[in-house]
């Protein structure tokens, strides 16, 4: 039998970090994505599973950073939802179950790069980086944004020097490129 282990966005057997002295730059493979999207007429029952999962429905801007279960709008009636991967590998499947008829659901874990930023220069690698008001955002606040010309998704953190940025994952190196370039850059 054949001993098949999947490649982080990077194209490594395990996650990579990179630290600098003011940021650190972790490669986060652990997540589980899935999109929802209510269905036409559905929406009402939609937020209330949606609100059964997560605590609360995500407004515009917003993420609910929850444990285990997280997600955040990405538009009207539409979300991603995000899970620790080990636990709930099959998050997409599980949410089909769950929402039945009362949502469209997507498997998305193979189609992004997530990316963990921390420290005390998140605030300056990030004003490098895209145009999103980093001084101002509070923990669950979300925009999409464009870095490096790759449309991204960046998600303050429930920690005040944690920011989560989410990426193509076919352009996983192109982003974490301009991510090392930004952190250099600021040194």
């Amino acid at each position: 039998m054949h001993d098949l282990r999947t490649l982080t966005a990077l194209g490594g057997l395990e996650p990579r970090t990179d630290r600098f002295d003011h940021v650190t730059i972790a490669e986060n493979d652990g997540l589980a994505l899935a999109s929802l999207a209510a269905r036409l007429g559905s929406e009402k029952q939609c937020h209330a599973q949606l609100k059964k999962l997560l605590g609360s429905v995500p407004g515009p801007g917003r993420a609910v950073l929850g444990d285990p279960d997280a997600g955040f709008w990405t538009g009207p009636d539409q979300w991603m939802i995000s899970a620790p991967r080990k636990t709930q590998e099959l998050l997409a499947d599980e949410l089909k179950v769950k929402f039945g008829a009362a949502a469209s659901v997507t498997e998305q874990s193979g189609a992004w790069a997530c990316f963990d930023l921390t420290g005390p220069g998140l605030a300056d690698v990030t004003e490098r980086l895209c145009a999103v008001p980093i001084r101002n955002m509070q923990s669950g606040d979300t925009q999409r944004t464009v870095i490096h010309q790759l449309g991204c998704f960046v998600i303050r953190g429930a920690q005040a020097d944690h920011l989560r940025v989410l990426g193509p994952r076919a352009s996983a190196g192109t982003l974490h490129h301009a991510l090392i370039t930004a952190a250099h850059s600021t040194a």
